[in-house]
């Protein structure tokens, strides 16, 4: 297992790394925000541990670049003891968040929770995603619905896939066009009400009261798993 840990004390550093490939992890350090995302970006990591106050960048923001491309789950630290900096960072897309200081042996139970769990959702089946009685299958790019494909363009695709994976995360409309069109996109932010309906169009039974692509009024979309083969 490859474990990527980023803050910017190099001794803190230096015990979790010397701690962790005693375990039998292969580790990479950095010391800033940015140099999280960019070896983020570089190579494969089983496991992310980033803190919380950094150079550059912080903590937060490397979090919330990194899910962009990646569901690598990540572990927060942070000195801050405080329940509306461990939301935020949930929010972020963080998996959990351990305080400074912490017992080298919770991190490790940690990391070693967060593994199993990834382990289970990157099984065999993991390139099926299942939700009532919607199938998509990620490598075939193919949508099912009701045991029938469905013809989603590839933005559609792209969509549904990301709220299929983090089901009951709401994302704004400006955190799904940063996703998925770029930061760089100047288009309408309307573009993406415009892919939701469509995607109710063609995934929902009834579109006007939908059970999978979801409304959180003020705040943006989500996608509200169903049991397999769920009535609706």
């Amino acid at each position: 297992m490859k474990i990527l840990v980023v803050d910017d004390e190099k001794l803190l550093v230096k015990g979790i790394k010397f701690n962790l490939e005693n375990e039998g992890y292969h580790v990479v350090v950095g010391y800033d925000g940015e140099e999280a995302v960019k070896l983020a970006q570089n190579e494969k990591f089983d496991l992310i541990i980033l803190d919380l106050m950094m150079p550059k960048i912080d903590g937060l923001e490397a979090c919330m670049r990194i899910r962009e491309f990646s569901s690598v789950p990540i572990i927060m630290l942070t000195a801050k003891a405080e329940d509306t900096d461990k939301l935020l960072g949930f929010e972020y897309g963080a998996d959990d968040y351990i305080t400074k200081p912490f017992n080298i042996l919770e991190l490790k139970a940690r990391i070693r929770a967060l593994l199993r769990r990834s382990s289970l959702t990157n099984s065999d089946h993991s390139h099926q995603l299942r939700s009532g009685n919607i199938v998509l299958d990620t490598q075939a790019r193919a949508v099912y619905c009701d045991g029938k494909p469905v013809e989603l363009t590839a933005k559609e695709f792209d969509l549904v896939e990301l709220l299929m994976r983090n089901a009951g995360r709401v994302y704004s409309r400006e955190n799904l066009l940063n996703i998925l069109w770029g930061h760089n996109y100047r288009g309408d932010i309307r573009t993406v009400d415009v892919h939701m309906r469509r995607l109710r169009e063609k995934l929902e039974h009834t579109p006007a009261t939908p059970q999978y692509i979801m409304t959180k009024w003020g705040v943006g979309y989500y996608f509200k798993a169903q049991d397999p083969d769920t009535e609706n």
